[in-house]
């Protein structure tokens, strides 16, 4: 029953789609890819199943969480055994080379989850150390999406590395338009605003504190803080970091990172499959969900 429910509520699949045109760049999809896919879906759904134990969050794309039908006990083993048997099937077939990548976005994104509860405990978060955060927790599962596709089709570990960062520039662009989406429109699943009523501060209210004066800083502080957050307040943060210039930095930035992975994908030869991932990569900066 779990796992059909999981099935049943699965996402749009964007990496594995990055996975296999990253392969059919340098050849064409084979078995590898297929389970190089397989191994990045299932380490992407443990996680999901995994942050929403940690945010306590009910909901996930507009479906009930399985924290919330199955409790955190169950969730939490859920995620666990979902990550198992992606590594299982990589050891099995002795893709030693896509595990220690995958086994390295693993690591960093352990990392960055601690990195923002720390900080976020602290609302101390500056551009650099938000960078830092979202490069871990996001940026780098695409990256190893983009690696593991091309190894999987014979990429030079050379050309594994430059798509590597391809991916790592596209993961940036691709949190940074949540961060705005939670400003301009109603998330799958999630209210507007609901980054800040996790304490999850985002490139544009670290934008807006930064460019604030001592009053209102102190003020859009307190709302974050204040646990029992009311409509008014979250409304009223929100106008101020789209009236102080919070979502269009935001943009900006999102704009250069997609511009970055652009730059770096024409280095490659021309290809209908470069050409298919190149859309990818625009849609990741305009989709609204």
């Amino acid at each position: 029953m779990l796992t059909s429910y999981m099935i049943k509520t699965k996402g749009k699949q964007l990496r594995p789609m990055f996975v296999c045109l990253s392969a059919r760049m340098f050849n064409n999809t084979n078995e590898r890819t297929q389970r190089a896919a397989t191994l990045i879906e299932l380490l992407h759904s443990a996680t999901l199943i995994h942050d929403d134990v940690v945010d306590d969050a009910d909901y996930r794309r507009s479906w009930f969480s399985i924290k919330a039908l199955w409790k955190n006990k169950i969730s939490v083993l859920v995620g666990d055994y979902v990550l198992s048997r992606g590594m299982l099937l990589a050891l099995e077939n002795k893709d030693y080379d896509l595990l220690e990548i995958v086994s390295r976005a693993v690591k960093e994104m352990s990392e960055g989850e601690l990195l923002q509860l720390e900080k976020s405990r602290m609302l101390n978060l500056d551009e650099k150390v938000y960078e830092d955060i979202i490069k871990q927790k996001t940026a780098c599962l695409i990256a190893a999406c983009c690696a593991v596709g091309a190894l999987s089709a014979g990429a030079s570990n050379q050309d594994a590395d430059r798509m590597w960062v391809i991916g790592e520039n596209v993961g940036m662009a691709f949190q940074i338009k949540d961060d705005i989406l939670d400003f301009t429109s109603v998330k799958s699943g999630k209210i507007k605003g609901g980054d800040i009523k996790e304490q999850k501060l985002s490139l544009p209210f670290i934008y807006a504190i930064k460019n604030s004066g001592v009053i209102e800083k102190r003020r859009l502080i307190n709302i974050v803080k204040n646990k029992k957050k009311s409509d008014k307040n979250i409304s009223y943060l929100i106008d101020t970091v789209v009236e102080g210039g919070g979502l269009d930095f935001a943009v900006e930035k999102m704009n250069t990172y997609v511009s970055n992975a652009q730059k770096l994908l024409n280095d490659f030869p021309e290809s209908e499959s470069k050409t298919y991932l190149s859309s990818l990569i625009n849609f990741v900066i305009k989709r609204q969900h």
